[in-house]
């Protein structure tokens, strides 16, 4: 066979794997590898045979080769090849012996500054220390040594920023705190041709900053574009309308409590692309937090159509997470419903599927904590709280069953560990306030409350209504009644259904002898709950002090 033949049979390889035709190409990898036994062709080979999924098949091939020990890109296939047949301990074995610090950096690394670019051709190259370092991270993760994959993702990005799958796996399973995402950020040593990607990446783990910050970034990034035609505008290109930035601000908006925003703007992107994961994820969040079961019930019988429960031998690695997410929506719609034990059931289906699924250990805890079965809830969150570092959701939760059951000093601690992760939460400082609030800690509460108005990032929505008249019940506390009733009156602005903002209103009215408006927010209380004790009481105790004083209600009203 002449080398112009061989030639064209590399050429028919390759033309089979852009075709995906993967029989094909290992059959003509096999004829050209055992014509030449160039370590080219055994390379081309093996990749055949891992596109194929003969797994098996490749590593034998690769590991026969002497070349394995000192071609860099031998070893990396190798390893990835026991990465797909689970065997992780031969997987670190193949990878070599390295050591990373606590900021991602390696060291005693005989690897580390190994490239194999592509001098002959255009295409930017991502370094395959890189690669090896992400997939040191997959190991350590499947082997459930987190802190060491958490150690790996770090030293993917730094050694080159183009390995967004590390950055997502840190971003993603909440193993990084805002300040350690930030600290990330600023080692990374992009290159003069990636502003773009800097903004990206900021906007990624920015969410957690103030709102002027967050806003900035995706007003800066959707500005960000460039034109074929300096003359004419049509010409130009911007990321205003890219998926993966729209969901980026879709999650920052459920973040923020801005759940309707939120839930409006992924279900457009849904319509755009309705397989998008993370935008499925988040659009299946807001629609829990909105009460919307129609449209859950919807959500989970598509997915758990797409993603059928059988699987196969050409089954994708992502599988598990999309069955996850199936799972978690069916357990949204039930616990939505209040069917709690369903719900649990189906959280716990889908943390089954994919262990490091965040949402999922965090709702399979929502629904035993609101059927008040607290031990199996703070089970749930302290799972959470070990698996996802970087999420302050399970500290939170945690808190609030301690508060549930009285326990006010240790739900601050954890009140306050949810802060230390996520200082930007309104809930958190919400939270604080109560527990301050039950302490008799008034001027605190005060301080709380405030600051929980301050970080929400938009207008007042009904949501935050219960704040409000936290702060209301506060002020009258401190007998500071004219500021009382101007907070119970700006919640009636929020929301005129609310028993404790007329209860709060009428009592501090009462104490200030006012008992003929008083009375009169007595009785619209009670018209929305007539059986409230409270109010009743109270009702008829105005009556009595007003009789009393030989007041005329109405006259003193008007």
């Amino acid at each position: 066979m002449r080398e112009e033949e061989v030639e064209k049979l590399r050429g028919v390889v390759r033309d089979c794997v852009t075709k995906h035709l993967y029989s094909s190409a290992i059959f003509f990898a096999d004829k050209v590898a055992a014509f030449t036994n160039d370590p080219a062709d055994i390379y081309m080979q093996a990749q055949a045979l891992f596109l194929g999924r003969h797994f098996r098949r490749a590593f034998h091939l690769l590991n026969a080769s002497k070349i394995v020990l000192r071609d860099l890109r031998f070893r990396y296939l190798a390893a990835k090849c026991l990465e797909e047949l689970k065997e992780w301990d031969q997987c670190l074995q193949m990878l070599g012996d390295a050591k990373v610090d606590e900021h991602g950096n390696v060291y005693d690394s005989k690897d580390v500054n190994v490239m194999y670019p592509d001098e002959d051709g255009e295409d930017r190259e991502i370094n395959i220390s890189s690669a090896i370092c992400f997939l040191r991270g997959k190991a350590y993760e499947a082997l459930e040594n987190r802190a060491q994959a958490r150690l790996w993702y770090k030293a993917a990005v730094k050694a080159d920023p183009l390995c967004y799958e590390a950055l997502e796996c840190l971003i993603e399973n909440h193993m990084l705190t805002g300040e350690e995402e930030t600290s990330l950020l600023s080692s990374i040593q992009f290159g003069p041709e990636d502003d773009w990607l800097t903004s990206f990446y900021s906007c990624l783990i920015k969410k957690n900053d103030a709102e002027n910050v967050v806003e900035g970034k995706f007003i800066e990034l959707e500005k960000e574009g460039y034109n074929y035609n300096h003359s004419d505008p049509s010409f130009a290109h911007t990321w205003k309308n890219n998926t993966d930035l729209l969901v980026c601000k879709a999650e920052y908006y459920h973040q923020c409590g801005e759940y309707q925003k939120c839930f409006e703007l992924t279900s457009a992107l849904l319509e755009k692309d309705p397989f998008h994961m993370k935008c499925t994820l988040i659009h299946v969040a807001a629609a829990t937090e909105l009460g919307h079961s129609n449209e859950l019930y919807l959500m989970a019988c598509s997915l758990t159509k797409d993603y059928p429960e059988k699987l196969t031998v050409r089954t994708p690695s992502f599988f598990p997470l999309c069955r996850a997410l199936s799972w978690f929506a069916v357990g949204c719609y039930y616990y939505c419903i209040k069917k709690y034990e369903l719900s649990r059931r189906y959280f716990n289906k889908a943390t089954n599927h994919d262990g490091t699924f965040a949402p999922a250990w965090i709702g399979y805890g929502n629904a035993y904590a609101a059927k008040e079965v607290g031990d199996q809830a703070m089970s749930a969150y302290r799972t959470a709280a070990r698996l996802f570092p970087g999420c302050h959701l399970p500290a939170l939760y945690i808190g609030m069953e301690y508060m549930r059951t009285h326990s006010f000093k240790l739900a601050e601690q954890f009140f306050m560990q949810a802060k230390s992760i996520c200082p930007t939460d309104p809930l958190v400082y919400n939270e604080l306030g109560v527990v301050a609030y039950h302490k008799k800690e008034y001027d605190k509460a005060v301080c709380w409350f405030e600051k929980t108005l301050a970080h929400i990032p938009s207008a007042l929505s009904e949501i935050w209504e219960p704040t409000v008249v936290n702060l209301g019940h506060v002020y009258r506390k401190l007998k500071m009644f004219n500021e009382a009733i101007k907070t119970y009156e700006k919640a009636l602005t929020l929301s005129t259904r609310s028993v404790s903002t007329y209860a709060g209103l009428a009592y501090t009215y009462h104490l200030q002898d006012n008992f003929a408006v008083a009375i009169d927010m007595y009785e619209k209380a009670l018209w929305l709950k007539p059986d409230d004790k409270f109010c009743g009481e109270m009702l008829a105790i105005a009556l009595e002090e007003g009789a009393h004083r030989g007041m005329d209600p109405k006259l003193e009203y008007r």
